[in-house]
């Protein structure tokens, strides 16, 4: 079976996240020690207990998704006896996660990957000042449609295409009243639905440069090594084991789109046959159900999760 590991992105946090997996794992319990050591914060007790608000603050939210990725990856190369370089083909992750993905394959350190996300998250946010920026999801649009609703919305502010999440869904970002008027455009052009999101920046567009300069400096002083398994990247959604293109693609990521659904049918088309989600929530595996016929989705974020996959992995 060939397999492909893929890491959520920003919005499958939740109050809880990854307390099973630390008291039942001695493996989670010291990648949550790590993070907290390399942060200087207990950000596992903010994960657990909350609250919600605090922990769905972009700084804490990128490094706290990582942390619960990594802490089921490290269980499952425990229990499971799981090598990426033997046991998958590719990595990739939403957003964030591909600093997940990269970590999971060993291109970064696990401390260095949640001082990353952590200036990352600060760059995002302190880019455009609360309130002027804007996302929203044109669900019912095919992604070269929603593209063109975003730039015909820009009207000389910035309206990009953000994410391409496939199915149909397709986010755009840019200044508030843009993507007020990309709601309107879509649902003029046949849009079942169009929704602001409720996020605190404009992420993936090209009011992030900013963030992407900060970026650049974080990431210039980095190791940054050759990963077991090629990454999926975001910003070229193909296969991508070269330090040096990782390095400029974490960059050109921040104003980026996220190219998800090229990413999952790239996987597919070079004979993935599973995709793994690792970590919180379920949210890309609905999306490899929508992309990726043919193939199949499996979400790994519990210990019961953990079990399901060790019997089938040493079945």
């Amino acid at each position: 079976m060939t397999r492909a590991f893929i890491f959520p992105g920003q919005g499958s946090q939740s109050v809880g996240m990854g307390k099973a997996l630390a008291e039942n794992f001695p493996q989670a319990r010291a990648v949550f020690e790590e993070v907290d050591d390399a942060l200087s914060q207990k950000l596992s007790a903010l994960m657990w207990d909350g609250p919600l608000d605090e922990l769905t603050m972009t700084a804490n939210t990128q490094p706290a998704l990582m942390a619960v990725s990594l802490a089921a990856m490290k269980v499952l190369e425990a229990e499971a006896g799981l090598d990426l370089a033997q046991h998958a083909k590719f990595v990739a992750g939403h957003s964030l996660g591909e600093y997940s993905a990269l970590a999971a394959a060993g291109s970064l350190t696990i401390a260095d990957t949640a001082r990353l996300l952590r200036i990352r998250g600060n760059a995002m946010q302190s880019a455009v000042p609360v309130g002027q920026g804007a996302m929203a999801a044109l669900l019912g649009l095919e992604y070269d449609e929603a593209a063109k609703v975003a730039a015909d919305a820009a009207q000389g502010e910035v309206c990009d295409a953000a994410n391409d999440n496939g199915g149909g869904q397709v986010v755009v970002s840019g200044t508030k009243a843009a993507v007020e008027r990309a709601i309107e455009i879509a649902q003029e052009r046949g849009a079942k639905r169009a929704i602001m999101l409720a996020v605190s920046a404009p992420f993936h567009s090209a009011l992030m440069a900013p963030a992407a300069e900060v970026m650049r400096e974080a990431l210039a002083g980095a190791a940054l090594n050759a990963p077991v398994v090629p990454v999926i990247t975001n910003v070229e959604a193909k296969p991508v084991s070269d330090p040096e293109q990782i390095r400029e693609g974490l960059v050109r990521q921040v104003t980026g789109t996220v190219r998800w659904r090229e990413s999952l049918l790239k996987a597919a088309d070079e004979g993935v046959e599973s995709f793994y989600e690792v970590g919180s929530g379920k949210v890309l595996t609905g999306l490899v159900k929508r992309i990726a016929s043919g193939t199949t989705g499996t979400a790994i974020g519990t210990p019961e999760d953990v079990a399901a996959f060790v019997a089938a992995f040493k079945g």
